[in-house]
């Protein structure tokens, strides 16, 4: 994004008149992140900001993609993300996704069963209204070296997953690290999958009609499409980086139609557009 700080990055398929059915998705609250550890008083502040406008706005689920604590483990860390996560609508499902902070920029077999006691499982499915989504631990995808049997466990099952996801429904990824951010040939970097794992799953969403998959991991907005399928990346709520701002994105459904704006915590709506979302705008 350079130096400009997007307060609203949309994506949007196409549009349809219909009340909106939405969902929405965080990334990278990465409690402690801020004062490298020190403490954790403005993710705190900036994640209770955004589970009670959630709360006024009711979506029908969040997705937290990844990075949910800044150090691998750290108990207390840990603790906060939940006591502000436990605020929002109990009626308000939250899904939550392995981040590189949560199990290590190379996976362990102890890194991966301390986020599975802490969060639960790292690769799932869950159903909801037109939409069935597919969470998967990117970290597996990207640095399996150290948990082989895990990733190809991963593998298999979401193969075996899309295979059979229940028709009618809109098969939406959601992950960590994103494959790409701009462009699917892209070279390797910190930022993006490696380019052997990052084909070999891109060919087996896009075989299996899955049009959008929603990451992190970047703390900037970014984006871009392979053939039909549509790669969004989700700026932080936690710690911006890059001239970007703190904030959330809300994600509208209609059918096949899936429209998607980023706003900043302090742009968020007082009501959900419906889908066919306007422009973006920018603040410096």
């Amino acid at each position: 994004m350079g130096l400009v700080a997007f307060c609203a990055f949309a994506f949007a398929s196409s549009s349809a008149q219909s009340a909106p059915w939405f969902f929405a998705i965080l990334s990278d609250p990465q409690m402690g992140m801020y004062t490298h550890d020190r403490d954790f008083a403005q993710e705190t502040a900036n994640l209770e900001f955004a589970v009670a406008s959630l709360n006024r706005l009711h979506p029908q689920f969040v997705v937290v993609c990844g990075d949910l604590v800044n150090r691998t483990g750290d108990a207390a860390e840990i603790a906060e993300y939940k006591r502000i996560l436990e605020k929002l609508d109990p009626s308000i499902p939250v899904y939550n996704v392995a981040g590189n902070h949560d199990v290590g920029n190379v996976p362990t077999p102890a890194s991966i069963h301390a986020y599975r006691a802490a969060f639960g499982k790292d690769f799932y499915s869950f159903t909801a209204g037109p939409v069935f989504g597919v969470v998967l631990d990117s970290n597996l995808i990207s640095a399996p070296e150290k948990t082989s049997d895990a990733a190809r466990e991963q593998h298999q099952w979401l193969a075996d997953t899309l295979k059979n996801a229940p028709a009618g429904r809109q098969i939406v990824v959601f992950q960590h690290i994103p494959y790409f951010l701009h462009d699917p040939a892209e070279k390797d970097q910190y930022f993006n999958i490696p380019a052997t794992q990052r084909q070999d799953y891109l060919d087996l969403l896009k075989n299996a009609g899955v049009h959008y998959v929603f990451a992190g991991h970047y703390h900037r907005n970014a984006g871009g499409t392979d053939g039909a399928l549509t790669e969004v990346v989700t700026g932080a709520v936690g710690m911006p980086i890059g001239g970007s701002l703190s904030g959330l994105r809300l994600v509208t459904v209609s059918g096949n139609a899936i429209s998607s704006r980023w706003y900043c915590l302090g742009d968020i709506p007082n009501q959900v557009p419906g889908p066919g979302l306007p422009p973006s705008h920018t603040r410096e």
